[in-house]
């Protein structure tokens, strides 16, 4: 009881004894500069609190609504002390608590912590529009025009039951008097679990936050935030009244952002571990080995997936932004193991996640505007690639999506930044996640005589934005299929095969890695420059001949010589690691049928546009002589322009017809009637 007593004594002591604590120089500054930037809130940090005078500091956590205007009231005191005229033009300062050392698990908020300051972490998920809130209400009577003011402490608009005129007494009616009315901003936010936090196997959890005045439009959804306020409780109205079990919302007190990189911190053990292995000469062959150990083979696809996960540098230009994310695509015949190497990915990289193409829109992959059914407001919803900002989104079944979902992803995967307009909402958030996907086949199986284009149902326009595109092919081998009976037949007997490197230091490995920045150095540049300017001049000797390479191609090159470079922990990218990018480059292009090694025969357009230089010349022919018989005949008989064009530039009878029948698909020619075609 005695020690219940001091504690009250201590809560009720006089503003006085705790402007004290906002004569500290760093705080007096903080409150004088208020006037210049004409504000009314001061931060103030926890530890710093706890400091001056830790019992305050606990009754703060405990009792916030008390304790909270107490804290208030002395920053005010000092301001009038600091800036006398500013102080006469505030009623108050709000102070703002930041670094509360005690922060509690999403998913474990709950009754203990209603009404008390706590701090969690998570990542902005969903946030409605912003709106006005009243928080003192004037009411005008209409028999004698008395007015009164009515506080609002609910979400229920509180009127009057009665006027308060003595001579009037009327119980209405009453006209909300707005200008005369108190109000402020407000904004909820949903915030939800970060999914390297995630309980393997459960749902995230999330929680509403509800923001009020300076403190609206601090998150968008995808940001990584860490709110500290007080649990509140709503109760739910059906018909019959009030229900028993309450909502839990949290109304902030404070936001902060956190940094998008994944916080996977390693102990003083595991980084001596992450230390030691980087030391190693085999390391890149170590972390291949390790990633996926299950699935057989497949090394070059491992070692992009591990220039994946490590990443390039991203560049901040005054103009531009240029992406240090790589994306990469794998086209695999069924059964090849396509969605477990998916899967182990979204589960090793520090922040992963899943999706797959079948059930998933637009708007699940990017950002949706959804009407809320309490509010009725619009409310802005990320999507898989803004959640997973800063990670790797792992996009199985591409090929599934519909064509008008499959064009959303154009932006995030180039830009990454996802743009909406949609209900009055106007936002471009961030999507900087690389990009994992997979696809089978247009039919069935990879055909190696057709161009990548035809082989699968995706547009050329997503194609040419994945930096490495590999194919997996299930093609009978003795000496192989040997080996994967084997391996298959271990890994039932002996319960899978254990990694070289833990996945949970990998994954530390993967988080502690993507902190450094290596730059070029001047022998590795060199070594991208000459092979770039090598294919480009084999390229370009004969006139009209295809582009081998483009810059984009250049442009992945460095992200993935940054990668390797990241992989041994080194803050400069050396020979070697521009010789591996080249390497896994010519590996990419050639398994889709651009062969670097032949660089006057390869030609990158198979990537860029859908079809060889040698196609597009024969279509450019085509239309020639369409136009020519066009302004002649008007309608062209199709028959006249396949023994024209047959005769005048000697392409095959059955190819000319399937040029024609391309040009009527994509809409560049059109058939008014039966027989004849005309030029769009």
């Amino acid at each position: 009881m005695a020690e219940d007593d001091d504690a009250r004594a201590h809560a009720l002591l006089p503003e006085e004894q705790l402007t004290n604590f906002f004569k500290q120089e760093e705080y007096r500054q903080r409150l004088a500069s208020l006037a210049v930037e004409n504000s009314n809130v001061i931060s103030v940090d926890f530890s710093d609190l706890v400091e001056f005078d830790d019992e305050f500091a606990r009754l703060l956590i405990n009792k916030p609504d008390e304790n909270l205007p107490i804290l208030e009231r002395a920053a005010y005191s000092q301001l009038q002390m600091e800036a006398p005229d500013y102080a006469e033009t505030l009623e108050k300062v709000k102070v703002r608590i930041y670094n509360l050392y005690d922060r509690v698990e999403l998913r474990k908020v709950g009754a203990p912590h209603i009404g008390k300051l706590i701090a969690i972490e998570g990542m902005v998920v969903k946030a409605t529009t912003v709106r006005p809130k009243v928080l003192m209400a004037c009411f005008e009577c209409r028999r004698c025009g008395e007015r009164q003011y009515i506080e609002q402490t609910t979400p229920i608009l509180r009127t009057p039951v009665m006027c308060v005129n003595p001579s009037c007494r009327a119980k209405g009616p009453f006209d909300f008097v707005e200008e005369e009315s108190e109000f402020v901003n407000v904004q909820d936010i949903w915030v939800q679990e970060k999914p390297e936090e995630l309980p393997p196997g459960q749902l995230p959890t999330h929680i509403r936050i509800k923001l009020l005045d300076d403190l609206v439009q601090t998150a968008n959804p995808g940001d990584t935030i860490c709110v500290v306020g007080i649990p509140r409780t709503q109760t739910r109205r059906v018909k019959g009244g009030k229900l028993n079990v309450f909502d839990l919302f949290i109304e902030a007190n404070s936001v902060s952002g956190l940094s998008k990189e994944p916080e996977v911190e390693p102990t003083t053990e595991e980084l001596m571990k992450i230390k030691d292995l980087a030391k190693d000469p085999w390391i890149h062959r170590k972390i291949i080995n390790s990633i996926a150990p299950s699935i057989y083979g497949n090394e070059d696809i491992k070692e992009a997936i591990m220039y994946l996960l490590f990443g390039g540098v991203e560049k901040q230009l005054p103009d531009i932004r240029i992406r240090g994310e790589i994306n990469i695509l794998l086209i695999g015949d069924p059964g090849t193991g396509k969605t477990q190497l998916l899967k182990y990915v979204a589960k090793i990289a520090p922040r992963g996640l899943y999706t797959s193409g079948k059930g998933v829109s637009a708007a699940g992959l990017t950002a949706a505007v959804v009407r809320e059914k309490e509010s009725n407001q619009f409310t802005l919803e990320a999507g898989t690639l803004v959640l997973a900002d800063k990670g790797v989104a792992c996009i199985d079944e591409l090929d599934k999506m519909r064509p008008q979902d499959r064009e959303a992803m154009h932006e995030a995967l180039e830009q990454h930044t996802v743009s909406i307009a949609k209900g009055g909402i106007v936002a471009t958030l961030n999507a900087r996640s690389a990009v994992l996907a997979a696809a089978n086949p247009l039919l069935g199986r990879y055909d190696p005589y057709r161009p990548v284009s035809e082989n699968i149902n995706l547009p050329v326009t997503l194609l040419s934005r994945f930096d490495l595109i590999f194919v997996i092919r299930d093609e009978p081998n003795a000496d192989l299929d040997k080996k994967l009976c084997e391996h298959i037949i271990n890994i039932h007997r002996v319960r899978g095969q254990q990694p070289i490197i833990e996945p949970e230091l990998l994954r530390k490995y993967i988080a502690f890695a993507r902190r450094l920045n290596p730059v070029l150095s001047k022998e590795a540049a060199e070594r991208i420059e000459n092979f770039y300017l090598k294919m480009r001049k084999a390229g370009g000797e004969i006139e009209g001949s295809p582009i081998a390479i483009s810059p984009r191609q250049l442009e992945a090159l460095i992200r993935i010589a940054e990668a390797r470079a990241r992989v041994a922990l080194r803050n400069e990218v050396l020979p070697e690691d521009a010789e591996a990018a080249i390497n896994i480059m010519i590996k990419s292009l050639k398994q889709i049928g651009i062969d670097l090694t032949s660089p006057e025969k390869a030609d990158i357009d198979i990537i860029l546009t859908g079809k060889p230089k040698s196609l597009r010349d024969k279509i450019a022919s085509v239309l020639d002589v369409l136009v020519e018989l066009q302004h002649i005949q008007g309608m062209v008989a199709k028959e006249d322009l396949i023994r024209e064009v047959n005769q005048k530039y000697g392409i095959d009878e059955a190819e000319i017809r399937k040029i024609i029948a391309t040009l009527i698909r994509d809409g560049v020619v059109f058939s008014p009637r039966e027989g004849f075609i005309k030029k769009t």
